[in-house]
């Protein structure tokens, strides 16, 4: 029926990518049914999996340590010492301040509501020739970016309030990260233990490609992240007076995990904010974002993250998409590293299936 494997191959990739499409479409559809589940396993497992992050994240600076003959629980101690203590400090002296700005938002809304009015009833003015069913649509989206932005602003003061967990998170991250850094070599020689023994030498190659990929990928947003928010704060407050400058460089910073969209997500809070000022500011506000921008995507990301993923943009734009579809903002920050775990599990599987049938094309006679 197949003159060669190539209709073969087709028909399995065919087939592999219905089924991937069909499983995504009942994710996406069955969500809500599941959501409750996922939300009681990420509560107990979020201080494990933030901490593993961490720590893989902080692993490789402990390893550089001890390459200078200093003993690695020594080393181990002065990371971890060095990280929470600044990270403690951190939170010392920004955490209360993101409270204020969180609660003066909340109480200044209705002024921007009333600004927001003026504005939308100019807006009607302008376009009073258009057709009464564009306003009504027009209506409807409005509602639904109200709604939106008052439930925003409600789960921000909520989250921003509840110390008590907030505390007890912050206090079992420390611990297992101490532990995981102590114990790092011994959990992953311990781990090796339940794989099986012919799938090791491949399991190894994955790891250590996902490592190679993910683990610079990571580091370098990071640090790429942390440039876009002091930056943002910096002229946000000091060049350009903006109110609530603290909280909007936060948003810049952590949106900016978003490739293609992220900038945009994360200046509209400040153009919005700006435009409640003078036409004038906002104008300022997309020109500082602009700058910012084209100094991290020309300057920064190239050489402190440079080509880690090499995904096509078209596939990241993809995953981006589903993330989102599927959990939001936090969807589309981590749909860029799974892809990338995904792409180094294929391609490792895929050269090793060809290995395997090439070898036992030139060597018939071969064990299977």
């Amino acid at each position: 029926m197949f003159k060669n494997n190539r209709s073969l191959n087709f028909l399995y990739w065919l087939l592999i990518g219905i089924s991937l499409f069909l499983f995504f479409y009942l994710m996406i559809k069955l969500f809500p049914f599941y959501k409750a589940v996922f939300l009681v396993i990420w509560r107990v497992l979020a201080p494990f999996v933030i901490s593993c992050l961490i720590a893989y994240l902080l692993y490789p600076i402990v390893r550089m340590i001890h390459q200078y003959n200093v003993p690695k629980g020594v080393a181990v101690l002065i990371i971890y010492v060095l990280f929470f203590g600044g990270t403690a400090y951190l939170i010392y002296r920004v955490y209360p301040m993101i409270v204020m700005q969180v609660r003066e938002l909340n109480e200044q809304f209705p002024q921007f509501v009333t600004m927001y009015e003026k504005t939308i009833y100019q807006m009607y003015e302008y376009t009073s020739f258009l057709p009464e069913t564009v306003h009504d649509k027009f209506d409807q989206l409005l509602i639904r970016i109200e709604n939106g932005l008052d439930r925003l602003l409600e789960r921000l003061v909520n989250g921003f309030t509840k110390v008590f967990d907030f505390v007890v998170f912050i206090t079992v991250i420390p611990v297992l990260v101490f532990y995981f850094l102590k114990d790092y070599d011994q959990i992953k020689d311990y781990t090796k233990q339940f794989i099986p023994f012919k799938y090791r030498s491949t399991s190894s190659k994955i790891l250590h490609g996902i490592d190679e990929s993910l683990g610079n990928y990571i580091r370098g947003q990071l640090i790429v992240c942390l440039f876009v928010s002091l930056t943002s704060f910096v002229v946000f407050k000091f060049v350009l007076g903006l109110d609530f400058a603290l909280l909007l460089a936060i948003l810049m910073g952590i949106t900016n995990l978003i490739p293609y969209f992220g900038p945009i997500i994360g200046a509209a809070p400040a153009v919005l904010i700006a435009f409640t000022i003078s036409t004038k500011l906002v104008f300022f506000v997309i020109l500082s974002v602009f700058v910012i921008q084209l100094i991290e995507s020309n300057l920064l990301s190239p050489y402190i993250v440079g080509k880690s993923i090499n995904i096509h943009p078209a596939a990241i734009i993809f995953a981006l998409l589903l993330g989102g579809q599927l959990f939001g903002v936090i969807g589309m920050i981590i749909a860029v590293p799974l892809m990338t775990v995904l792409k180094v599990v294929v391609k490792d599987v895929l050269i090793g299936r060809k290995y395997s049938q090439n070898h036992k094309a030139s060597n018939p006679s071969a064990p299977t």
